[in-house]
């Protein structure tokens, strides 16, 4: 099923008795669910763009590229920086906005700039009734009662079929540049990662690899980026050099290292400060790590027979996903009891027939 328009969309929903598999491109969906597959692909086109508002208003099946090149046009830009996870998950396809909607994909700028969610001024979708609900708007601060838009955002697909979307966006800043420092161990770059954040230097991205080493962004006008760059480095310390080129920021947001490689990939949100706790519980098991937002976001590469519960175990808190691999356990993190109870009660409202993405996100 491919609907073209929203109110053919929201009769297929009407309609419906079975479980539908919502999609956009396919590109990032993590979880399984059975049924009709229903795809949004048909509902594609950038509706409105005022670069003098910094907004931009598309349907959801439009294509990222797409987005991004009517932006990059006017030397503008979403400001979360989306992952595109094709590589990591061995797919082809079209990512979609609404894709990335549902899945509040963010990458590195997310320091700084927030999440998806947090770009986002509105939304419409359709509910498991049919129903056509609006939320929110195409300027800042217009949202009353529940926000909606705040809520679809990371559902996955369990709410509602998204059909539009509304973005603040920001201009494409006139130079960045990266501070990179070879040879520090995951205890010692959450460290200097916590000084950089910690700075008043305006950070936009901060990161670690093994291989490359820790990582710390800054963007602007050219004068403000030398003398921020320079700051940073007096208080980083000695092995700090300054590297131009975005090429180690799409490695990180798209976690392009594991690429093709063997092993399990999980998604892991913690405190930074618990990051090395982690890494270091994980050892035997782990073969690679990605480590973004100072340390708050980490991406395993783990042997694939890793126990779901041995990477949960490793948590002192926060939670993991698994992105890629068979394992055993749910894929995303069970909720606690009163956690689970208000994501029931908002399924059964939204969704009361149960025919969206069921089973996806346990």
């Amino acid at each position: 099923m491919r609907p073209t328009t929203e109110t053919e969309l929201a009769e297929i929903v009407t309609a419906a008795t079975a479980p539908v598999v919502l999609r956009g491109g396919g590109t990032r969906r993590i979880g399984e669910a059975a049924g009709d597959v229903l795809e949004t692909g048909g509902l594609s086109g950038v509706v409105l763009y005022e670069p003098g508002a910094l907004t931009l208003v598309a349907k959801a099946g439009t294509p990222v590229a797409e987005v991004e090149a009517v932006l990059a046009a006017e030397r503008q830009r979403l400001a979360f920086e989306v992952p595109d996870l094709r590589g990591l998950l061995g797919r082809g396809g079209v990512s979609t906005i609404g894709g990335v909607v549902a899945a509040n994909s963010s990458g590195p700028r997310r320091v700084q700039a927030g999440a998806c969610r947090d770009s986002l001024l509105g939304v419409r979708f359709v509910d498991g009734t049919g129903a056509v609900i609006k939320n929110g708007g195409r300027v800042m601060k217009n949202v009353t009662g529940y926000d909606l838009v705040k809520l679809m955002a990371g559902s996955h697909g369990t709410l509602g079929v998204v059909t539009e979307v509304s973005f603040k966006v920001q201009a494409v800043p006139e130079v960045e540049a990266t501070l990179r420092c070879e040879g520090l161990d995951a205890r010692g770059a959450v460290a200097a990662l916590a000084v950089a954040m910690g700075s008043p230097f305006d950070v936009s991205g901060a990161a670690w690899t093994p291989a490359d080493g820790a990582l710390v962004r800054v963007e602007g006008l050219a004068g403000s980026v030398d003398y921020r760059a320079a700051e940073l480095m007096k208080r980083l310390g000695a092995g700090w050099h300054r590297v131009e080129g975005a090429g180690h920021w799409r490695a990180v947001r798209d976690v392009s290292g594991f690429a093709g490689r063997e092993g399990a990939v999980w998604r892991v949100s913690v405190k930074p400060s618990d990051a090395p706790v982690v890494l270091g519980a994980l050892a035997p098991v782990m073969r690679d790590v990605v480590m973004d937002w100072a340390g708050g976001l980490l991406w395993l590469l783990v042997e694939d027979a890793t126990p779901g519960a041995v990477v949960r175990a490793a948590l002192p808190g926060g939670h993991a996903t698994r992105v890629r691999g068979a394992g055993d356990g749910p894929v995303f993190q069970p909720e606690v009891p009163a956690l689970a109870r208000v994501t029931a009660g908002l399924r059964a409202k939204f969704d009361p027939k149960g025919v969206f993405n069921q089973g996806m996100m346990v």
